[in-house]
């Protein structure tokens, strides 16, 4: 089963109503995409409450790809707001049980860092951090090129393989150290992850000088042909597993919902079971 989203649910005008609230948002979105990415769980734990009404708006089918806290990943650079590490990681396994327990929760996304190169001290995080989140599926990203060096990169696939660890596989400029290539390899045979983040590679190399860096890096509008070649990778992901999660990140200037809605296209793909859509007022009468 291909599952095609886009990464939020807050700012995609093109899914909503002109009548639509910030509370109807997350409703009006899984009107149109079986899956979400929770990324403000990047920057902060949700609390259950939160996460208990984003389940009960959402179809019971709907799923969610829940963003592993920064400080765990390790972007966090200033001190931890929590007592102990392990406080970080049980208020963390608190919101994705939250999610797990409503069946709605496809895999936790751990992005690492672009200085974060494949060395034993970090092989060996990982390990804890499988060890810490175990009772959830998890997904790997890397956004260092060492970890795909020809040198490195059988190694690291076997690595994801033998620990039950889901491969992110990225489309994403090639732009340096900080990027890595597009692999089209499942590591396990349940579900991969895909993350489409566009192919910006100016942006890409510079915004970290830049304060809007996030509005600089993932502004791209896919064309067709290069459409085309995320559904040839789809495709060779579709012989490797069962389930194939497809996030589109390049939402910068509002091209995420269209390129995904284009995809689906190419791909002939219609999902049951969503929410209604919201109509206008009036429109219904019409």
């Amino acid at each position: 089963m291909i599952y095609v989203g886009l990464t939020g649910w807050g700012d995609h005008p093109s899914l909503y109503s002109e009548t639509s609230t910030v509370k109807d948002k997350l409703f009006n979105y899984s009107a149109h995409f079986p899956i979400v990415e929770v990324d403000t769980s990047f920057y902060a734990i949700p609390k259950e409450q939160y996460v208990k009404k984003w389940c009960a708006e959402t179809p019971s089918n709907f799923q969610f790809v829940l963003k592993a806290y920064q400080g765990i990943t390790g972007h966090l650079r200033d001190e931890l707001p929590f007592d102990t590490r392990n406080d970080m990681f049980e208020a963390f396994r608190a919101c994705a049980r939250a999610f797990q327990e409503e069946g709605k929760l496809a895999m936790v996304l751990v992005q690492f860092p672009p200085w974060y190169d494949c060395q034993g001290k970090n092989v060996t995080y990982i390990r804890y951090v499988k060890e810490q989140l175990g009772e959830f599926p998890i997904a790997i990203e890397f956004r260092n090129q060492t970890w795909y060096s020809e040198k490195n990169r059988d190694e690291m696939l076997q690595f994801l393989r033998d620990n039950r660890l889901i491969h992110s596989v990225c489309d994403e400029p090639q732009a340096g150290s900080g990027s890595v290539p597009l692999v089209s390899v499942s590591t396990t045979e349940e579900k991969v992850l895909f993350r489409i983040h566009g192919r910006n590679i100016h942006g890409w190399r510079n915004a970290g000088n830049q304060q809007n860096w996030r509005e600089v890096r993932f502004l791209y509008d896919y064309n067709e042909e290069e459409l085309s070649q995320i559904v040839q990778a789809i495709h060779e992901l579709g012989q490797q597993t069962k389930d194939i999660y497809v996030l589109f990140n390049n939402n910068s200037g509002h091209h995420a919902a269209n390129n995904a809605k284009q995809l689906m296209r190419m791909l002939d793909i219609e999902y049951s079971g969503l929410s209604p859509k919201q109509l206008d007022l009036f429109e219904g009468d019409m």
